[in-house]
């Protein structure tokens, strides 16, 4: 039994990593950090949580904790990573894994460097419906791919969450937070990885110094050109469609997490399959992953290297943003292995 220590025990931890951690079969939350010292009590008083603290360097000092995740703002994932990796923690890190490249690769370095477990927490690797679709794809039956969309909006007026209308603090806004997301399904789906992206963003009165919409183009290096569709004020849609030349497989909100998803197989413009699966077990499989990775019986899936190249394509996404100094130009994505040192 894998015991964690929760960093920065905010709203994410309450409305999806406990309900997670309840439904994991291999580890337990034992310890929280949170700058408020009253709600972090309130916090561990509602959860059972025995150890209370008010710094990621205090709780990856407990004896107690034998991992760490961080949930922090996005501004504080590197110095939090490098705290409890400093402390001899596995550490398993909220997507997006940092501000910038830069600071992935000083985070995969620290860690490879003291022989510590580093994992991202980029949870849809982890649902059924994800699974599906690589799956079927990999075995062909929707032919060569040819495009792939994946969305992902909500309407995140007057969201608890304000850090993320700040720059200094989230580091973007949609393309950052969920846009991420949909990245990185997108490789984990076509097995494949893109190598240039063009971003056209919005911005609105609410959104601060960040976009509040955006659309993403990717060039798969095997071909596929795939959307990505992010906003902070459309209704919520997860959907996610790969269109190959022998078919196409689609499903509404493929990425939720609350309810059943159909997954649709078409051909000649006609339903010939279809797959409904849940992935109400997707946050008590990246925990109970994570945990059997740190006890050495499997490879964690999503490696702090799968982090760093998320970042590597946002990084690049936000160069080429339409009103930034690259007016939407294309941006060529390296590879990771070009950010990190031999």
């Amino acid at each position: 039994m894998i015991r964690f220590g929760i960093a920065g025990f905010g709203l994410h931890a309450v409305r999806r990593l406990m309900p997670g951690f309840a439904l994991a079969q291999n580890c337990k939350v034992v310890a929280l950090s949170r700058r408020d010292p009253n709600k972090a009590r309130e916090a561990a008083a509602q959860y059972g949580i025995p150890h209370v603290f008010a710094s990621t360097e205090e709780l990856s000092r407990c004896s107690e904790v034998d991992a760490v995740l961080v949930t922090t703002p996005n501004a504080c994932h590197l110095q939090d990573v490098l705290a409890a990796v400093a402390a001899g923690k596995p550490v398993l890190c909220e997507k997006p894994m940092g501000m910038n490249a830069d600071e992935c690769r000083q985070m995969v370095e620290a860690a490879r460097k003291a022989g510590v477990l580093l994992g991202v927490a980029q949870v849809f690797r982890f649902e059924e419906s994800t699974a599906k679709f690589r799956e079927r794809v990999a075995a062909g039956d929707i032919g060569r791919p040819i495009f792939a969309r994946a969305e992902f909006s909500f309407p995140g007026a007057g969201h608890h969450r304000t850090w993320l209308y700040n720059r200094a603090s989230s580091g973007g806004g949609p393309i950052a937070d969920v846009g991420v997301h949909c990245i990185d399904a997108l490789r984990y789906i076509l097995q494949d990885e893109p190598r240039r992206v063009t971003a056209v963003g919005r911005s609105d009165e609410e959104s601060g110094d960040v976009e509040s919409a955006a659309i993403l183009t990717l060039e798969f290096q095997r071909g596929t050109l795939a959307t990505v569709l992010v906003s902070f004020r459309a209704h919520y849609r997860t959907p996610i469609e790969i269109v190959g030349d022998a078919g196409a497989l689609r499903a509404n909100d493929a990425l939720n997490v609350e309810r059943p998803i159909t997954l649709e197989l078409w051909r000649d413009g006609k339903r010939v399959a279809e797959d409904t699966v849940s992935n109400h077990l997707a946050y008590a499989k990246q925990v109970d992953s994570f945990s059997a990775a740190v006890e050495g019986r499997e490879v964690f899936p999503v490696l702090g290297k799968q982090g760093l190249q998320n970042q590597i394509i946002l990084d690049a996404a936000y160069r080429s943003l339409s009103w930034g100094l690259n007016s939407g130009k294309s941006q060529e994505i390296p590879t990771f292995s070009d950010h990190l040192a031999e």
